[in-house]
C-alpha cells in the first residue's frame, strides 16, 4: 500500500488531536486547544519519520510508548505527577482501544491498512472525519455556551465565610441541579475556595453530573452571600458552595438562590 507522507501527517495529526482532547476531557484537565494541537503535530511528525528506523519488537513499543508520553506531558497542563499519570494512562488507553477496534474492522470490511507511529494508515480515511466531528462538535458547544451565558443573568457576589471574604462575577444557571441534603449548591472556581475555607477545611462532598461526566466536588457552607445583579442588592445567608473540579471564572449561582426566590 503506498502512503503519501502529506496524508499520513494529516491523518495522524488528526487522530492524535481527537485522542488528546478525549483524555483532557475524561481526565478533566483544563488544557488548552493550542497546547493539544501542538503536541498533535509532533506526534504526526513522529508517526511518519519512526517507520524509517525500522525498529521493531519490544523496543519498538518502548519508543511508542515514550513518544505517547512526550505528547501527553506536551498537551496536557498538570498540578501534579498524578494528573500526568491520569492523562496518559487514559490517553494510551483509547489509542489501544481505537487501533484494536480499527483492525477487527478493516478484518472483517477486507480494507487494506498499514501501521503508523501506533496509528493505522488505510485506504479509508478515519483520523480526519473524527478530526472534522469533533470540531463540529466543539464548535457547537461553544457557541451553545455563549448563547446559554447571554442568558443568563450576570451578578457581582461577595461570600463571606469563616471572617473571610472573597468577590467573583457571578451568573445564575438555570441547568445547575446540585443539592446536597436538600439544600441548593452553587459552584465557585478553586481560587476563591482556597481564599474562604482554609479556616475552617472542607469535609462534606457531593456527587455532580456535567458534560463532562460524574464527579465528586467538595462543598462547605458560607455564612453569607452578597448578591448584586445591578438593579438589585440581597443577600443570602447560610449558602451550600460547592468547589469546581474545572477551571471556571465565574460563580455559578444556583437558580434557587434568585430575588424571586
Amino acid at each position: 500500500m503506498q502512503v503519501y507522507a502529506e496524508y499520513a501527517l494529516l491523518e495522524n495529526f488528526c487522530m492524535d488531536f481527537t485522542l488528546l482532547v478525549a483524555a483532557k476531557y475524561a481526565s478533566k484537565n483544563p488544557a488548552k486547544y493550542w497546547r493539544i494541537a501542538l503536541a498533535s503535530v509532533l506526534g504526526a511528525c513522529f508517526a511518519v519519520v519512526y517507520p524509517l528506523f525500522g525498529v521493531g519488537g519490544a523496543a519498538g513499543i518502548a519508543i511508542k510508548l515514550f513518544a505517547g508520553g512526550a505528547m501527553c506531558a506536551l498537551a496536557g497542563k498538570y498540578q501534579s505527577v498524578k494528573g500526568y499519570v491520569k492523562f496518559t494512562a487514559l490517553f494510551t488507553a483509547a489509542t489501544f482501544l481505537t487501533g484494536g477496534l480499527l483492525i477487527a474492522v478493516f478484518s472483517l470490511a477486507g480494507v487494506k491498512y498499514a501501521e503508523g507511529g501506533g496509528y493505522l494508515l488505510s485506504s479509508v480515511p478515519v483520523g480526519i472525519p473524527l478530526f472534522c466531528v469533533l470540531a463540529l462538535v466543539l464548535i457547537i458547544r461553544k457557541v451553545r455556551n455563549k448563547i446559554v451565558s447571554v442568558r443568563n443573568v450576570e451578578a457581582d457576589c461577595r461570600i463571606y465565610s469563616g471572617g473571610l471574604e472573597a468577590a467573583c462575577p457571578a451568573f445564575y444557571d438555570s441547568g445547575n441541579k446540585v443539592y446536597f441534603k436538600g439544600a441548593p449548591v452553587s459552584i465557585i472556581p478553586a481560587r476563591v475556595a482556597k481564599k474562604l475555607a482554609k479556616n475552617k477545611g472542607i469535609k462534606s462532598f457531593v456527587d455532580i453530573h456535567t458534560v463532562a461526566g460524574k464527579s465528586k466536588i467538595a462543598v462547605f457552607t458560607a455564612e453569607k452571600i452578597v448578591i448584586d445583579d445591578g438593579k438589585n442588592k440581597y443577600e443570602r445567608h447560610n449558602v451550600i458552595l460547592g468547589v469546581s473540579p474545572q477551571h471556571i471564572n465565574k460563580i455559578v449561582l444556583h437558580p434557587d438562590l434568585s430575588e424571586v426566590n
